[in-house]
C-alpha cells in the first residue's frame, strides 16, 4: 500500500504481538494514503524488533501501532528502548481503541507521540501525522 508521492509523510502502521484487528489499520492505511501520505503496511504479528528494523529500512517518518488489543503496553516499552538504541526518531503514534486517561499519561511519558481513541476524526489524525512528519523532516535538514 504504496504511494509515490515524493516528499510525502511515511507512515508505517503495524500490530505488535498476536493482534489481529486488521480492519482498523487497513481502513486508516488507506485514509492517509488517500490524504496523499506513503504508508507501508507491515500488518498483523510483529514483534518490536521487527517494527523497527522496518522503520529504519523504509525512513519511516511515522510508526502508527494499533490499540485494539491491549498487547501493545506489554510492548511499547520495548519498542521505545529499540528506536532509541537504533537512533531511529521516527513518531510513534498509537491508535484504534479505547485508551484510559491513565494509560494516555503513560504513554506520553514514554515518548508516544499521539495518541487517537476510538473515534478520533480522519482530519486530525491527518493533520497531526503530516505535522510530525514535518517535524522530523525538518530536524534531517538541519543535520
Amino acid at each position: 500500500m504504496n504511494s509515490s508521492t515524493p516528499g510525502a509523510v511515511r507512515v508505517l502502521v503495524g500490530m505488535l504481538g498476536l493482534d489481529q484487528h486488521e480492519v482498523g489499520s487497513l481502513a486508516v492505511a488507506g485514509m492517509l494514503r488517500d490524504a496523499g501520505m506513503e504508508v507501508i503496511y507491515l500488518g498483523r504479528f510483529n514483534t518490536p524488533a521487527a517494527i523497527v528494523r522496518a522503520a529504519i529500512d523504509e525512513d519511516a517518518d511515522v510508526i502508527g501501532i494499533s490499540t485494539h488489543s491491549w498487547e501493545y503496553i506489554e510492548y511499547l516499552p520495548e519498542l521505545m528502548n529499540a528506536l532509541s538504541k537504533a537512533h531511529c526518531d521516527a513518531a510513534v503514534v498509537l491508535g484504534g481503541s479505547v485508551i484510559t486517561a491513565s494509560d494516555r499519561d503513560q504513554l506520553l511519558e514514554m515518548g508516544v507521540a499521539a495518541i487517537f481513541g476510538a473515534g478520533s476524526a480522519s482530519q486530525d489524525i491527518v493533520a497531526a501525522l503530516r505535522t510530525l512528519g514535518a517535524t522530523r523532516r525538518a530536524g534531517l535538514a538541519r543535520g
